[in-house]
């Protein structure tokens, strides 16, 4: 069904005018000098200069030592005092949600129910005037109650009943919130029982509120109109852009089912994919899964796509009090979250894919869920006989004290989303109490326990921008400096630490840091340009900080338009 143009999108396509395409590049000599270049590596950790030749770099050291490697065909950028990174990978980035998020109602932020409730009356107008988006559904994403004066779940009482269903994602992703008129097209009452790893919020009556958490989501989602197989693309071109546009060079990509898999390969062969892609398969489609592990992983270090990890959804979120806790929530007695899917598959399913060679991940948020995605690490370790599987645990947000020291026993990388602390510290402590929180959203004690960690956004629940993260991480306060001296400032991080996550420690998470990660002669040329040297600055102008150039494989996919 066509969709009305949401406003972000127009502003998303005209930002894609700054975009330089990857087969209109000359293939000719980079030399990149005029301000600092962090190599990110021990032996080296600064030069004056690359050279960047067919997609590697050549040359690093002093500029008047590159001069003579120059020639007809070589380009040049002066960056003018800004700095040069290794290519800043996010490790864990939900691609094409990121691109569909830009079309869609944007309730990030929303501070009340007023105000969602009056960008749900002007795209249901937009959507009358137009024959075909009568009965169309409204669809949004980013709310959170915690962000509201009441803090508690909304109903279907906030939402206009009708002319149009409504299905709002909350931030987490994983719950939604829909009114009177999507719960009857969807046939949901109070006799719809909650399906496994899921659950429908009832009240007093046991008629649905309009909540639904976790699995009971696509007892909704299954029944909005899908998309066409364009719209489905543009969404994936559209978070690549806003990727390259961050100066992001590479992403995790997570929960990538056969269509998304098939339009990545699709845009790969078109030339398109400007962004270093590792694709993180999950589906429902048992079948799809099944042959994918009788596949087994696909593409080498260089390619812009490659298929090496599978992954296991284990719990929810804390915001949503969905994550699987020890001990019940400390302001909901007697609720300890959901496990999304059943400890035995979990471990028979991590067996299965470490034994066909693909890098198992695990999203767990609670205590209860990282415990148990590190049980079935275990048995897979042993059932396979692999001693370095590399296993990846998404979030590790809350463990328990004992837990930690199991992460290099395990080789487990941790995967951590600073501004996820940033966003949940107003209400993190209320949720688990003043003894949990110790142990959540704990770098340093991750730091202390293992030898890798790798950041990320989880992006579009947070902003893409990975300067957003390495000030979340380096200060642990929010846009405004709140908390004056951060929130439980023991965990912060240092920003070589921070660029580490995001660079060298990304790298070792997807098995590629003998090619990626740092600014070495031999290595792929993948480099984030910033305007500003974010090391030595105040780390408020991390915010302010401006993307000069995204460069790919020596290719520039985004150039801004205020380099001068």
């Amino acid at each position: 069904m066509p969709r009305t143009p949401h406003p972000a999108m127009l502003v998303v396509l005209l930002l894609s005018l700054v975009f330089i395409s990857c087969s209109a590049d000359k293939q000719g000599d980079l030399l990149i000098h005029g301000g600092t270049i962090y190599t990110m590596n021990p032996d080296q950790p600064t030069v004056e200069a690359i050279l960047v030749r067919d997609g590697r770099i050549v040359f690093a050291g002093d500029l008047k030592d590159a001069a003579p490697m120059r020639n007809e065909r070589t380009g040049e950028i002066d960056i003018k005092g800004g700095i040069v990174l290794p290519g800043l990978v996010d490790a864990h980035i939900r691609l094409m949600d990121l691109g569909r998020a830009q079309t869609e109602l944007d309730l990030v932020g929303t501070a009340s129910i007023d105000q969602i409730y009056t960008q749900i009356m002007e795209r249901i107008m937009e959507l009358r005037q137009n024959e075909e988006g009568k009965d169309a559904w409204v669809v949004g994403n980013g709310w959170d109650q915690n962000d509201w004066e009441s803090t508690q779940f909304p109903t279907i009482a906030d939402l206009p009943p009708g002319p149009n269903p409504v299905c709002l994602w909350r931030i987490d992703g994983q719950t939604v919130w829909v009114n009177e008129l999507a719960l009857r097209e969807c046939g949901i009452d109070k006799n719809t029982p909650d399906p496994e790893g899921g659950r429908i919020l009832r009240d007093g009556m046991g008629n649905p509120t309009g909540v639904l958490l976790n699995e009971a989501a696509c007892l909704v989602t299954g029944h909005i109109p899908q998309p066409t197989r364009d719209e489905y693309k543009h969404w994936l071109e559209l978070g690549i852009r806003a990727c390259n546009r961050v100066g992001l060079t590479g992403v995790g990509a997570f929960a990538v089912d056969s269509l998304e898999l098939a339009l990545l390969e699709e845009l790969n062969k078109e030339d398109k994919l400007t962004l270093r892609t590792w694709a993180v398969l999950q589906s429902k489609d048992r079948g799809w899964i099944k042959n994918q592990l009788q596949d087994g992983p696909r593409g080498e270090t260089g390619d812009m796509l490659q298929v090496r990890s599978m992954m296991m959804f284990v719990d929810g979120g804390m915001g949503a009090r969905s994550a699987a806790l020890i001990e019940p929530y400390a302001d909901d007695p007697g609720n300890r979250g959901l496990l999304a899917t059943p400890e035995e598959n979990l471990k028979k399913f991590a067996t299965d894919a470490l034994k066909a060679g693909f890098q198992v991940s695990a999203y767990a948020v609670g205590d209860r869920g990282n415990y148990i995605a590190l049980n079935a690490f275990d048995q897979a370790r042993h059932a396979s006989g692999q001693e370095a599987p590399r296993f990846r645990l998404e979030h590790a947000q809350l463990l328990a004290p004992g837990d930690f020291a199991r992460l290099t026993d395990l080789d487990v990388i941790p995967i951590v989303m600073p501004t996820h602390a940033t966003s949940d510290m107003p209400w993190a402590e209320k949720r688990i109490g003043p003894e949990r929180i110790k142990y959540a959203y704990a770098w340093r004690t991750l730091l202390d326990n293992t030898a890798h960690l790798a950041l990320g956004s989880e992006s579009p629940v947070e902003s893409p921008s990975p300067l957003w993260g390495i000030y979340a991480a380096v200060t642990r306060q929010d846009h405004d400096g709140n908390p004056k001296s951060g929130w439980y400032p023991e965990h912060k991080m240092t920003v070589t630490e921070a660029l580490d996550g995001y660079t060298r420690e990304a790298a070792y998470a997807t098995f590629a840091e003998h090619d990626l990660g740092t600014i070495s002669v031999g290595n792929l040329a993948d480099l984030t340009i910033l305007d500003r040297d974010i090391t030595k600055a105040p780390p408020r102008e991390m915010l302010e900080t401006g993307v000069l150039y995204t460069i790919v494989n020596g290719k520039q996919v985004y150039v801004s338009s205020h380099k001068e």
